[in-house]
């Protein structure tokens, strides 16, 4: 809203967090904003699309939510800079102990700050990131405006959340990954996708990238949406809830929560199946929760 302008174009991932694509086809297209939506590992598709007259900005979200898809965040980068749009880069799965979109050639960075940041689900709030007159500047005059601004016991709670980031960040990883091979390893787990796993399609470009795999591991189970739903409700100890990044893990179906209110064939076209379900890892005992969801996998 503060930085584009009507006429102008967005190239996105067709793998962005499902909200946010409501955000770009409901409330930007009104105001002749058009957001095209390409493969986020099509390279070429990129260059394709940023190359039509009127593109300001590339919007990415790597990992992706839920798939944890990874973007060569660099080559998006040269496009960015070749086509003259700026690269925004949703960077909540890593937060910055893991990944420096900046440091990659990104322009701009936004974080959830609901999730790692913080770090217990205790606030809701927001970060965006970049250069002076990128960011500060232009969104001064919409955030005094719109009201999207954090109270300052907000504030506080995410600034105290930033002081254990890299611990929690960096346990939750191992964590996640130790996790990610007992799934992987399940025989009635169809397919596991993390980034620290070698299975995963972009596991090099990841491991050049970020520093670890973060701790968001996403699997697919035999059976549908029932059998999905069956794993959630027999957890005791997972929170099922469409929230992460907290120290306490989370489960969630993204096919009826995060991504439920876009339509079937936009879902099916994103890589997001009914046997889908995600979980953000936190520091409780792993075997505790290779019980807890062999409770419902059994």
């Amino acid at each position: 809203m503060a930085l584009m302008r009507s006429g102008e174009r967005i190239v996105a991932s067709r793998s962005l967090f499902g909200a946010t694509m409501q955000l770009f086809n409901n409330l930007l297209s009104r105001f002749g904003i058009e957001t095209e939506y390409v493969s986020l590992t099509d390279l070429d598709a990129w260059r394709a699309a940023a190359a039509k007259p009127n593109t300001r900005m590339l919007f990415i979200e790597s990992p992706s939510n839920p798939l944890t898809e990874i973007a060569d965040i660099a080559a998006l980068a040269e496009i960015g800079r070749a086509s003259g749009a700026l690269l925004v880069v949703d960077n909540c799965f890593c937060s910055p102990v893991l990944q420096r979109p900046i440091a990659l050639g990104a322009d701009i960075v936004i974080h959830s700050a609901t999730k790692y940041l913080d770090g217990q689900g205790r606030v809701m709030g927001g970060a965006v990131l970049g250069r002076r007159d990128q960011v500060l500047d232009p969104l001064t005059t919409f955030l005094r405006n719109a009201g999207t601004t954090l109270s300052p016991f907000n504030a506080w709670v995410i600034l105290k959340g930033l002081e254990t980031l890299k611990l929690r960040m960096e346990a939750q990883s191992r964590q996640a990954l130790e996790l990610a091979r007992w799934l992987e390893a399940h025989p009635r787990v169809r397919r596991v996708y993390y980034p620290g796993l070698p299975s995963h399609p972009q596991h090099g470009l990841a491991m050049r990238q970020q520093s670890a795999g973060g701790a968001i591991v996403t699997f697919e189970v035999d059976g549908g949406r029932e059998a999905a739903w069956r794993v959630v409700d027999a957890t005791q100890i997972v929170s099922i809830t469409a929230n992460l990044g907290d120290t306490k893990s989370t489960i969630t179906h993204p096919a009826s929560t995060t991504h439920g209110r876009l339509a079937a064939a936009v879902r099916d076209a994103a890589g997001i199946t009914e046997g889908m379900l995600r979980i953000a890892v936190g520091l409780e005992s792993v075997r505790d929760l290779q019980g807890d969801l062999a409770r419902g996998l059994d």
